[in-house]
């Protein structure tokens, strides 16, 4: 499953990244965030609209734009 299709406030971890998928920037800024392979997940909020999506990834939480969300795919933990 995708993180943008995680259920609100349903642990996960993270399975996989399509980094060919994201462009350089983009998968920068997720590596920086924390964003690998193992490394729990949460979806806290999302906004209306296809708007960004308020998720916990390890310690922090951050907003992923929906496109980012849907290049991580996720496992229930």
């Amino acid at each position: 499953m995708r993180l943008d299709q995680l259920p609100l406030r349903r642990p996960g971890r993270i399975a996989s990244v399509d980094w060919a998928g994201l462009g350089d920037a983009q998968a920068k800024r997720l590596r920086e965030m924390g964003v690998d392979d193992g490394v729990e997940v949460e979806a806290l909020h999302r906004a209306a609209l296809l708007g960004p999506i308020a998720c916990r990834i390890g310690r922090m939480v951050v907003a992923l734009r929906r496109g980012q969300a849907a290049a991580v795919r996720v496992e229930f933990a």
